[in-house]
This record gives structure tokens, C-alpha cells and sequence, in this order.
């Protein structure tokens, strides 16, 4: 049988046993591009580029192609395709590549990049450059960031469909560690306020205090599980951005601007509704995002709970220590930990935590706040966040690359 929490995180439950169920397994089925024979050449090449192991992709399959079909009209393929994930091109560029006049290539991109936001574009009019984000992270969460979950168009209503089926696969199961550390978790709330041990750098009061600007959007993740019916009903207005960061979303239209005590109210809400609030693992005062994940909606943190798979989680500053003398084993912090880290056998008395899905967000502590058997420890070599994107992309890069290769060498 199972047990259905307030956040519609199902947790198995074997007569006694409260914890995690079985993985999911990869239900992926790779093609190959000459089984499509009728599908236009350009859908074709944006599918290409999007499966390749440099964007994270997932290899070329039925789930793929039908993203790529929504999210592009053939026309608008016929442009992307000439897109790289690094080097921008510029309109005339991509128009001299499909042999089209600029007047007609131009306002292609200008509207995918800046209405659509399903490809990404940056400097000045003129000049400005274009490229081709890969599926997650990237076109997923630039085309659902700036809507509200009440006014999505049935155009956006089917890309989270779309996106769903294709992540449903596990095809990210073919990139274990890739950019392993990226982020980190940073509490706001009950569990690091009293901690003595606590660094400015776990503390998001203390993060923002480098920036002025300020803004949030809509969570990609929740909204996404809500239209396929699997919807939490936590809020979904707490993906921030700060620094020069929110100020392009703010331009943008993407996301509205917010004090500092605004944005620290709607992170003290996240953490009331369960939820962990998320930044990139870098001390970088230009631009930081963070987001408000809950177990049974965020796609990284479901990766680790239900595929077992690794993700981009940095390892925790803080990590629960279990006093089973005083534990009651009730499950309820096995019901409570995101990341389904902790099983507990209410019959036999015993409790088991995975360390290595723990995240150290301190959810099983406010779980137990009665019976006081669980508190929050930091971790002896707990390293700090990376000083630079430079380092974190030299501390991120092997990782990546193993995973790359493990991914083109599965193919």
C-alpha cells in the first residue's frame, strides 16, 4: 500500500515499512533518424542537436520528436538548426545558412527568444546573438518561467505535457554526476536560525544582502505536475532571481520585481508549505537564482527520490543525527524527507538514513519537533561554495565530461 502526503509525494508503505519504493526504470526507446522518413529534415536536425550528450540531451525517440514539432513550426526549425549552445550566431548568420533574406530569419528569432523564450538571445540590436538551450536545464525552464499557472495558453498547457512524457523516460539516467555541485540548499526558516555553527553563506538573509534588484517568477516544475494532474497545490510564484540576473527577467517580462523583504517573506512561506529553497553553488554577486523545490514536483530532486539517479545537488553543510533513544519510530520524518532518505520500521524499530540522497534541508527536525529525536549536525568537511564561476566550472567539468562519455558511449 502507499500513504499520500499533503504534497502528493506518494510514500510506499509495506505493512511497517514507511520509506522509498522501488526505482523507476528508463522506459526510454532510442530510434534512429531514418525511422522518421516522413518527418520534415529541419524537425530532424533541432532533434539532433538537442539529443547530443553536450546539451543533456535524450537520444533521438518518439518523445523527443514531438517536442520539437510543438515547441517549432518547420519554419521556425529551419532557423534553430543552424543554433549552437555556445557560440551565438547572429541573425544574418542563420539566414545566409538556410539561404533565406534576413527580413524573413530575423523576426523568427527575435520572436522565439524573446516571446516564446524557447531559444536564447543577448546583446545589442544589430549585433545580438542566438542560441539553442538544451532541453532541461534550459528551454523547459525558459519558456515556462514567466506564465502563470492559472492563464497558460493551450500552447504552453501542451509543451508541459510534452515535457513531462520526455522526462518520464529517465533518459537522464544516461548522465550520472553531470554538473554534480551546482547547487546548494540555503534555509531561511526554523532549522538554521539558533544553529551556532551556521556560515553567512547558509544563511539567505545574509546571500542577498550583496544585491539590490530583486524579482520572482513562476516554479516550471509545479506547474508542469499540475497540468498533467499531479499538482501539489504549494505556491508557485517563489523562483527568484537576483542581481543583474532579475533585472533582465524584470526587462524581460518574465518575472515582477520584489524588495528584499518581500522575497525573504515568500521563501519563509516556501519553507512553511515544506518546500527547500535552492541557489547555484557560487558566491557570485552579479546574478544568482534560487528556487523553491518541493519532493513530489522538482524534476531534479525526483530524479534522486524516484529514478535514484545523481543530480546537481552540492553535498549538505548540515546533515539530521537520529537519537533513537528518544525516536518513537511513528515514520513520520520518513514520511516528511523530500528526497525519501529515511526508512523507518514502525513495527520493528528500527530506522535507516541514505546519506547519500540526503540534501540536510532539516524537514525530518520540524517532523519531529514533539518527540525531539532529531537534530541537525554539520558535516566536518563541508567544502564552501565555489568562490567563481571559473572554479565552479573547473570543479564541475570532470563530472560532466564522465558523463558525457557515458552517455555517447550507452548510444
Amino acid at each position: 500500500m502507499a500513504e499520500q502526503d499533503p504534497c502528493r509525494q506518494v510514500i510506499p508503505v509495506n505493512r511497517h515499512i514507511v520509506g522509498p519504493g522501488e526505482p523507476k526504470l528508463k522506459t526510454l526507446r532510442p530510434r534512429k533518424v531514418s525511422d522518421y522518413p516522413s518527418v520534415p529534415k529541419a524537425y530532424l536536425d533541432v532533434a539532433q542537436k538537442l539529443s547530443s550528450p553536450i546539451w543533456m540531451g535524450p537520444p533521438i525517440c518518439d518523445e523527443l520528436l514531438a517536442f520539437v514539432r510543438h515547441l517549432f513550426t518547420e519554419e521556425e526549425a529551419g532557423a534553430v538548426r543552424h543554433l549552437g549552445l555556445f557560440r551565438g550566431r547572429t541573425a544574418l548568420q542563420v539566414a545566409r545558412a538556410e539561404h533565406r533574406p534576413l527580413e524573413q530569419v530575423e523576426p523568427i528569432l527575435r520572436r522565439l527568444a524573446f516571446e516564446r523564450h524557447a531559444i536564447a538571445g543577448s546583446g545589442p540590436e544589430g549585433n545580438r546573438r542566438y542560441r539553442l538551450p538544451p532541453v532541461m536545464p534550459g528551454i523547459f525552464e525558459m519558456v515556462l518561467f514567466g506564465e502563470l499557472p492559472d492563464a497558460l495558453s493551450p500552447w504552453h498547457r501542451r509543451f508541459a505535457e510534452l515535457f513531462e512524457a520526455l522526462y518520464e523516460t529517465g533518459y537522464m539516467l544516461d548522465y550520472p554526476g553531470q554538473l554534480k555541485g551546482l547547487v546548494r540548499y540555503v534555509p531561511v526558516g526554523k532549522v538554521i536560525e539558533t544553529h551556532p555553527m551556521a556560515l553567512p553563506s547558509d544563511r539567505l538573509e545574509v546571500v542577498l544582502d550583496q544585491f539590490k534588484v530583486f524579482a520572482v517568477g513562476q516554479c516550471q516544475c509545479r506547474m508542469t505536475k499540475q497540468v498533467v494532474g499531479k499538482g501539489c497545490g504549494k505556491p508557485t510564484g517563489n523562483c527568484a532571481v537576483f542581481g543583474d540576473w532579475a533585472a533582465g527577467s524584470i526587462r524581460a517580462g518574465q518575472a515582477r520585481e520584489v524588495t528584499k523583504k518581500e522575497m525573504l517573506a515568500i521563501k519563509r512561506e516556501a519553507e512553511a508549505h515544506g518546500m527547500v529553497n535552492w541557489m547555484m553553488n557560487v558566491e557570485d554577486t552579479t546574478g544568482q537564482n534560487s528556487c523553491s523545490c518541493c519532493g513530489c514536483c522538482c524534476h531534479a530532486m525526483i530524479a534522486i527520490s524516484e529514478f535514484s539517479a545523481p543530480s546537481f545537488f552540492a553535498p549538505p553543510h548540515f546533515v539530521p543525527r537520529f537519537d533513537l533513544a528518544r525516536c518513537t519510530f511513528c515514520g513520520q520524518c520518513a514520511r516528511k524527507c523530500p528526497m525519501k532518505a529515511i526508512t523507518v520500521d514502525t513495527q520493528g524499530k528500527a530506522h535507516r538514513h541514505q546519506a547519500a540522497r540526503c540534501i540536510g534541508c532539516g524537514l525530518c527536525v520540524l517532523a519531529c519537533e514533539k518527540a525531539r529525536a532529531v537534530a541537525m549536525e554539520a558535516v566536518p568537511d563541508y567544502k564552501l561554495p565555489y568562490k567563481s564561476w571559473f572554479r565552479a566550472l573547473l570543479a564541475t567539468t570532470p563530472p560532466t565530461l564522465r558523463a558525457t562519455f557515458h552517455a555517447w558511449r550507452s548510444r
